[in-house]
């Protein structure tokens, strides 16, 4: 290699080091300010949340009754995320309706045959516990 070259080398790469630390110190400055922000948000939700359920929890006074209107609240409608249509020609649907039918009948017929019976864990029914096996201890 050429010392003209190595010496471009060796510039640019004390370059990048000068400049490191000023980007890693303004990057910690951002984390910390996005970190406290982060905090002041959670702080204030929290605080409303118990802001809101203080009245509720706390007996008052006067009697009032509330029609069944003003005690729900309105429920915002949540967004579903719209399905994908696939692009299936008829005969390869039909084909698809037969095997996911042939699918389930297969599930069907072995449900029948052992009931209560699960491939996972998860959604199997809870085994009785079995009694603890007898000792021998007496007349030995």
């Amino acid at each position: 290699m050429k010392l003209k070259n190595l010496r471009k080398k060796i510039q640019r790469i004390e370059k990048r080091l000068q400049e490191g630390p000023k980007k890693l110190a303004k990057l910690k400055e951002k984390l910390k300010a996005a970190e406290a922000a982060k905090a002041l948000k959670a702080a204030r939700k929290s605080a409303a949340r118990t802001a809101a359920a203080r009245p509720a929890a706390r007996p008052s006074s006067r009697v009032e009754k509330k029609s069944p209107a003003q005690k729900a609240e309105p429920k915002k409608p949540r967004a579903r995320k719209a399905k994908r249509k696939l692009n299936l020609s008829p005969e390869r649907r039909a084909q698809l309706a037969g095997a996911m039918k042939a699918r389930w009948a297969a599930k069907r017929a072995a449900d029948v045959g052992t009931p209560s019976v699960s491939g996972d864990d998860q959604h199997s029914a809870p085994e009785s516990p079995q009694p603890p096996p007898e000792s021998k201890q007496d007349g030995v």
